[in-house]
């Protein structure tokens, strides 16, 4: 009977001790690992998107059909100012394959002796155990052998559009965009978000541009729901597994 209380503090110790600098790793087990900020510039837009007021319409000018800065005719459609949109293409299909072996083998043995001490060997042995020979006063041995394996076989394949909204005009003229898209079916729900930095020269004409075309891009497809708890590690399970030391 002893025996449970001790199992239960050594599960529970490394929790303990953990204190708050483990509240990051706590959290993260509970509700998953979080994206990274977007890392250029330091402070980039929030996920809340910027809302700016439109000044109003300008009249058209005399004997024209259009009025001045018209999006239509013959003025550039693709995305360039905050608050515009355009499409992200996300076609992933990437693959990786790692395999790493190593070996290592070391032995090393020490021999000393002094068979000549200032003339005090003699004595020296009259206080050490008998059979002691100042020749071989020290001697030892050892042998380490270190053998490692390691193989990663990975394989991602997503294909999905989405749209996005310009949050902000860096001073080089890139755009930094970001969106977010939910789908519920039922009880579950499938968000996808897309962020990043992109080029205006890399837009095509029909407004869009693909996730390679990202810098810092961060993608995010995931979802919530009655099935995606079922999936989930329990949250006690994780934690135990995240901080046992066995």
């Amino acid at each position: 009977m002893r025996s449970r209380p001790l199992l239960a503090l050594l599960i529970l110790a490394p929790v303990v001790f953990a204190g708050l600098s483990a509240c990051s790793t706590v959290k993260e087990a509970i509700h998953g690992p979080d994206l990274a900020p977007v890392g250029y510039p330091a402070a980039l837009a929030p996920m809340d998107q910027r809302v700016i007021q439109r000044d109003a319409p300008i009249p058209a000018s005399a004997n024209s059909l259009w009025r001045s800065g018209a999006r239509a005719f013959f003025i550039d459609q693709r995305a360039g100012k905050v608050g515009d949109i355009l499409t992200v293409q996300i076609i992933i299909d990437d693959s990786a394959k790692t395999t790493n072996t190593s070996q290592s083998s070391r032995t090393s043995g020490v021999t000393a002796g002094f068979p000549h001490l200032l003339g005090l060997e003699s004595s020296l042995g009259k206080l050490l155990p008998s059979g002691f020979d100042p020749a071989n006063a020290l001697s030892t041995n050892s042998k380490t052998t270190s053998d490692g394996a390691g193989a990663v076989n990975r394989a991602e394949k997503i294909s999905l559009t989405i749209a996005a909204v310009v949050s902000a005009v860096l001073p080089n003229g890139n755009l930094v965009i970001q969106g977010t898209q939910e789908v519920r079916t039922n009880n579950e729900l499938r968000q996808l978000t897309v962020a990043g930095i992109v080029r205006p020269e890399d837009i095509s004409s029909s407004n869009t541009i693909k996730h390679t075309q990202i810098a810092e891009a961060r993608i995010s497809y995931g979802g919530r729901g009655d099935i995606s708890r079922v999936q989930k590690t329990p949250a006690g399970q994780s934690l135990i597994e995240r901080f046992t030391p066995f």
